[in-house]
């Protein structure tokens, strides 16, 4: 496809009010038809009262920045979408990711990056905060509106001209629209929102203050390591000591206590668990952040595109999936609904063995168990080893498979297996020894990477070396990033499908359905999820797993069901109610 396959393209730009949680309330669109010089322009009741007034048929493209917002107002206007969006957001994050920009990301940052001007930041936010206040609007307070719209479409058309030579390159403008055919899915995924126990979390934020008090009292009698609400770090220490688990150290000497050391110990001392949910929730203290709508549902923006490796960013504190394990329990479906958590099983892996074309690998991953898998290839368990006979043994090599994706050491590895270094060692050359051709491949990776300052995944999602390269990131890039393609069409197929997506979480979606439809429903985005694997891989299929929650269950996350029961337990006390 060539920019001669389009007879029109369109520069759109809404402005719109949404507040936290809610679906967006369109104030006015500007449009602009680059080959004819058409422009259109439309206030609120204009926009409400009629259809869409530029072709969203097979020969004409849609441009924005940052598209999935003007798709969201197509949705809540109850307009057609596009059938081809270029968001030029997701263009600009290609050309330029893990460069360092001179600004941001963001419009006026493109902007400056390809030498255009626009207005100032000082101005736009002074017409943000005009749109967002609502209330009749003066003629002249409309028309101000109206410029300002305008002016961002006429900077999104100078990108155009900048970025076209590009972007409408062979196979370029392909996955371009690609990248735009998600900006819709998003715009479905957030204007459906995540249904959540609005009840219960209004009761969570009025008894929150007292609620960390009466947890520390209750969480803290089997560690003893705080003072008042205060983490006391000698405390703890002493309780490491008492208990002989070696903790990693910063250079300083003093302990590292970031969550990311915490959930790595948890893995190797379970009974850790509990400090690590409590210190994360004393730290929620943004639970009045999240983003519920007055209909009980979780909308917050998925700032698609913005890691390095191309997935969503959300922000943890208005994303329910942003907060602590434990939190999850918030979600429920409503009554008559039920939701579907699948995700794919071992999809790194899966990953790593398509695209190294190791035989040993993919042999593993079709078995089901990779993990045991590969202690048999590594002649370590014998041939008729299953999980009840062996569990131990295929553990340490679980352990050893995700140390490998992870980037981890041996001194790292050893304290997950806690086993000497020298076992953690012996284990990682099997892994090398057993997949050589796994590693020859990465080891290319690593060397491209550093030769030609540049990877990209098979959809073309881009990512530019910088002079200070991290070897274990640049490793896991192919998966990692591949991982984000995978979830992306996957998230598109099942959208198109008429499927339910309220969330795609890392390597995994979340969808609601009816409860007699849910069943099928999930077995549909199986196959989906099959399919856009097969797409991704050259026909390499991964599998799934789904956990089914009817109404009136909860979303249950097993890292935090003790936390979540202190907590409801807590809660009963507090109000002298029984917590449905």
């Amino acid at each position: 496809m060539c920019i001669d396959a389009f007879r029109e393209i369109w520069v759109v730009d809404f402005e719109f009010r949404a507040a936290p949680g809610e679906r967006p309330d369109p104030v006015c669109l500007v449009a602009y038809e680059v080959n004819s010089g058409r422009e259109i322009r439309l206030w609120e009741d204009e926009l409400k009262t009629g259809p869409c007034p530029y072709p969203t048929g097979p020969d004409s493209l849609v441009v924005a920045y940052y598209a999935s917002a003007e798709m969201g107002c197509h949705l809540a206007l109850d307009w057609p979408l596009p059938a081809n969006v270029l968001d030029l957001y997701a263009e600009f994050r290609v050309e330029t990711n893990g460069k360092t920009l001179p600004v941001s990301n963001g419009l006026l940052g493109a902007l400056e990056y390809y030498g255009h001007s626009g207005i100032s930041a000082l101005e736009k936010d002074t017409m943000r905060d005009l749109i967002l206040r609502g209330g009749a609007y003066s003629k002249a307070e409309r028309q101000a509106i109206l410029d300002y719209c305008a002016s961002d479409v006429t900077a999104t058309s100078q990108l155009l001209g900048s970025m076209q030579g590009f972007i409408f390159e062979h196979p370029r403008l392909g996955q371009a629209l690609l990248r735009g055919r998600y900006t819709k899915t998003v715009a479905h995924i957030e204007f459906a929102g995540v249904p959540v126990d609005g009840a219960l979390l209004a009761r969570l934020r009025q008894n929150w203050s007292s609620l960390q008090d009466r947890l520390i009292a209750r969480v803290d009698d089997q560690y003893h390591v705080y003072d008042g609400r205060t983490f006391k770090q000698a405390r703890f220490a002493a309780y490491l000591q008492t208990h002989g688990i070696a903790w990693p150290t910063l250079a300083s000497g003093r302990l590292a206590l970031d969550d990311d050391t915490f959930s790595e110990q948890c893995k190797s001392h379970p009974e850790l668990r509990p400090l690590k949910d409590l210190r994360q929730a004393l730290g929620q203290l943004r639970l009045s952040e999240l983003a519920v709508g007055q209909d009980n549902r979780n909308r917050a923006m998925m700032s698609m595109f913005r890691a390095r490796t191309g997935r969503n960013q959300p922000s943890n504190s208005k994303f329910v999936f942003g907060l602590s394990a434990w939190l999850r329990g918030l979600i429920r479906p409503a009554p008559g609904h039920g939701l579907a958590y699948v995700d794919w099983s071992q999809q790194e892996f899966g990953i790593a063995a398509a695209l190294s074309g190791d035989e040993k690998m993919k042999a593993a991953y079709l078995s089901g168990d990779p993990y045991l898998a590969f202690a048999k290839q590594a002649g370590a368990v014998p041939p008729d080893a299953t999980k009840a006979t062996h569990g131990p043994q295929r553990e340490q090599f679980k352990a050893c498979v995700l140390a490998v994706q992870y980037g981890m050491q041996e001194e790292s590895l050893a304290r997950r297996i806690q086993q000497p270094p020298v076992f953690a060692r012996e284990l990682l050359r099997m892994h090398r020894r057993t997949y050589a051709r796994f590693w020859a491949w990465s080891d290319g990776v690593l060397d491209h990477a550093l030769t030609q300052r540049k990877l990209w995944t098979v959809f073309g999602w881009m990512l530019h070396v910088d002079d200070r390269p991290n070897g274990r990131s640049l490793r896991n890039f192919p998966m990692q990033a591949n991982g984000a393609e995978m979830l992306r069409l996957a998230c598109c197929l099942a959208i198109e499908a008429g499927i339910k997506v309220v969330a795609p979480v890392h390597d995994a979606v979340l969808i609601e359905a009816p409860l007699d439809q849910l069943e099928a429903d999930t077995e549909r985005m199986q196959a989906l999820m099959r399919q856009a694997s097969a797409q991704l891989l050259d026909g390499f299929e991964l599998r799934s797993d789904a956990k089914l929650i009817r109404a009136p269950e909860r979303f249950c996350d097993e890292r935090g069901t003790v936390m979540w029961e202190t907590v409801r337990d807590l809660l009963r006390e507090l109000d002298g109610k029984t917590a449905q």
